[in-house]
């Protein structure tokens, strides 16, 4: 991963524009903290039920997110852990990350300040995201297994 560029005050020319996966990443979690707002507001009642759960009994590494969001929303950072300790880890830094690249775009595309942008290659992302998908696998296991 690199910084690239300096700040400038009142920055001219073209805005460089997100990446369609910081987008994507954007969508996923302001609409998880929507949901689990929607199901701390209705009393635990209106979730997304987990469809591997339903219907083996097993949970899913993401099992328990909802849950986790609402808890955090909650400042319940212990029962956070408790129903999904890997995504209680990885969302903040994830969502800091994400969140950070909005706001420097954002900043920029209204000509008051560029900040640096974070910049990983191809090859880096994909082997983020290919950890982090083996990282899940690995959880999801042994999550059914104690």
């Amino acid at each position: 991963m690199s910084v690239s560029q300096s700040v400038v005050l009142r920055p001219t020319g073209p805005v460089q524009p997100l990446d369609r996966r910081v987008w994507g990443l954007t969508t996923v979690g302001v609409g998880g903290f929507l949901l689990a707002g929607v199901y701390q507001l209705s009393g635990q009642r209106i979730g997304i039920p987990c469809i591997l759960h339903a219907t083996t009994g097993l949970n899913c590494p993401l099992c328990g997110s909802t849950r986790m969001a609402a808890a955090m929303l909650r400042g319940d950072f212990g029962g956070a852990w408790h129903f999904n300790p890997v995504v209680f880890v990885l969302g903040p830094l994830i969502g800091v990350a994400v969140g950070y690249q909005v706001l420097a775009w954002s900043l920029e595309s209204l000509r008051l300040v560029r900040l640096p942008r974070l910049r990983m290659s191809r090859r880096a992302a994909d082997w983020t995201v290919y950890g982090i998908i083996a990282l899940l696998i690995v959880y999801g296991v042994a999550r059914n297994l104690v």
